[in-house]
């Protein structure tokens, strides 16, 4: 299946677009405009905890691909966003226990569309990406996943520690990749878990890692420092997988 990155401009349009529910991951909006209908969209798009970018119209006219924006392009997710909801029902269906990759700030598209590849070959039932920060589901991820994106549901959350809490109150326990942290060999990764895995730059946030019950070091022989995020996903991924074989 083909994914194209749908940009809606114009302020009918835009407008049209939020009121029908549509999912808009980012919102361009002329800087200093307070006009009633900006005003209008802006409204529609914190109610969808949609991110909002302001920029000048230079900027506007290079995103518009019809010269009639009006001050203000929205830019729809490639496809819809699951919720967290849905990935625990559909481990509780499979009678599986939960697994969950979980992404904080990941803002490379091919990142993000390797790391849901690895987590439908993984069997993990869900991968939860936080709203600011990070990228949304564009075209480009949904071609990195290579058709993963069709079986893998991704929810976008506004706060990935306050989601943690609720997940932790539903039984489960989190483990974050840091290079810091205990040899990924000596943990039980086994139970339900949910897979924590920092950006690309900075690692995980520390509000973030403060919610994890354990970090896990992946062991590097090597003379650089640190794995891509997709590759360190898909390592710490697999030995929770070896684990759960045993």
């Amino acid at each position: 299946m083909g994914y194209e990155e749908v940009t809606i401009e114009g302020r009918h349009a835009v407008t049209e677009a939020f009121r029908s529910g549509r999912t808009v991951d980012r919102l361009y909006v002329l800087d200093g405009c307070q006009d009633g209908p900006v005003l209008t969209i802006k409204r529609e798009a914190k109610k969808q905890n949609t991110v909002i970018k302001y920029v000048t119209k230079e900027r506007l006219d290079q995103l518009s691909e019809t010269g009639k924006h009006q001050g203000v392009i929205a830019v729809a997710a490639a496809c819809a966003y699951g919720s967290v909801d849905d990935m625990l029902a559909a481990a509780e269906q499979k009678k599986e226990l939960p697994f969950l990759f979980l992404l904080d700030g990941i803002e490379d598209p091919h990142n993000l569309g390797a790391i849901i590849r690895t987590a439908n070959l993984a069997g993990a039932h869900g991968v939860i990406i936080s709203k600011n920060h990070a990228v949304g589901l564009t075209a480009a991820v949904a071609r990195t996943s290579a058709g993963a994106l069709n079986y893998t549901p991704v929810a976008k959350v506004t706060n990935l520690s306050r989601t943690m809490e609720e997940l932790k109150r539903k039984g489960l326990w989190f483990v974050c990749a840091d290079m810091g942290g205990t040899p990924m060999y000596d943990l039980d990764l086994r139970g339900p878990v949910g897979l924590v895995i920092g950006s690309e730059g900075e690692g995980v946030s520390r509000l973030v890692r403060e919610k994890c019950d354990m970090t896990a070091a992946i062991p590097m022989k090597g003379n650089i420092d640190s794995l891509n995020a997709s590759v360190a996903a898909g390592v710490l991924a697999y030995e929770i997988v070896r684990q759960r074989m045993r």
